[in-house]
């Protein structure tokens, strides 16, 4: 059975979509005490994207052998994640209640897959996500499986061999059926990522190592759309998005501040950042 795509949203419904995830997202993190709410953030519309609008999947039937296979190579990202899963309906949402609790399976990266439905790998070691992916989609045309395969990394994650030796192997192989989108919310753990490694020009890079290559806003649903439009009709290179985003998005006070890469809120900031995500 091929999995299919959800039947699609129109903005407005996107647009709310990720709203009630940002809500959900800072009131576990914040009562689990777990970090990297500023990473989760800024990939939301991504995600939303993907899982309303991409993705060939079933949450009714999460191992399909021919449903598409998403990696979030930015493991650490996983928060944002379990809420977009339990969203979709491939687990319900009450089971987040155990987020961050001694015995839990969601905690701050994904685990191996069956624990949670709609995992694929674990990941949280950066520049291992987009490695497997490669060699799922290789591992799909060799057994003539009609799926795409996605991964979603950090721009920091691009500080990893792992991810060059992927892009050259993939380019090489042709492999047109890979999706590469990278959340360019231009911080890292410890800095600016062009401070770090010097990333820029990203994109340039990528379609010099022989992926097509675009550059889009990262928080602009039709944006994403086109994007993962043109991915789907080249046929001979596999894609990068290379999406800029802003680490934060959606609540103000975090907004590009790399301190909440870290940080949880207080019950004062949870009060603000809820009040800032009211629904119009």
């Amino acid at each position: 059975m091929i999995s299919t795509a959800p039947s699609p949203l129109d903005a407005a419904q996107l647009e709310a979509t990720a709203l009630t995830l940002r809500r959900r997202l800072v009131t576990t993190s914040a009562e689990a005490k777990i970090p990297h709410l500023g990473s989760c953030l800024s990939c939301v519309e991504l995600l939303v994207q993907l899982y309303w609008q991409e993705l060939h999947i079933d949450p009714a039937n999460p191992e399909d052998p021919e449903r598409d296979r998403f990696l979030l190579s930015k493991g650490h990202g996983a928060p944002i994640l379990f809420q977009v899963l339990a969203e979709r309906g491939f687990f319900p949402i009450e089971r987040l209640a155990n987020f961050g609790k001694p015995g839990s399976v969601f905690h701050e990266h994904p685990p191996k897959p069956g624990y949670i439905p709609g995992i694929e790998a674990a990941t949280g070691s950066l520049g291992h996500g987009l490695p497997m992916a490669l060699g799922m989609a290789l591992a799909a045309r060799i057994q003539k499986q009609p799926i795409r395969c996605y991964a979603l990394l950090s721009d920091g994650e691009c500080n990893e061999g792992s991810i060059w030796e992927a892009a050259l192997l993939a380019a090489s192989q042709k492999l047109h059926t890979l999706t590469a989108i990278i959340d360019f919310n231009k911080w890292q753990a410890t800095g600016r990522s062009q401070e770090v490694l010097a990333l820029d020009p990203l994109a340039a890079k990528w379609g010099t190592f022989g992926w097509h290559a675009q550059e889009i806003d990262g928080h602009d649903f039709a944006a994403i759309a086109q994007a993962l439009l043109a991915a789907r009709e080249e046929s001979e290179r596999p894609s990068v998005i290379v999406a800029h985003t802003v680490k934060g998005k959606g609540i103000s006070f975090m907004e590009d501040d790399n301190n909440w890469h870290y940080r949880t809120p207080n019950p004062q900031e949870l009060a603000a950042a809820l009040a800032e995500l009211e629904p119009i």
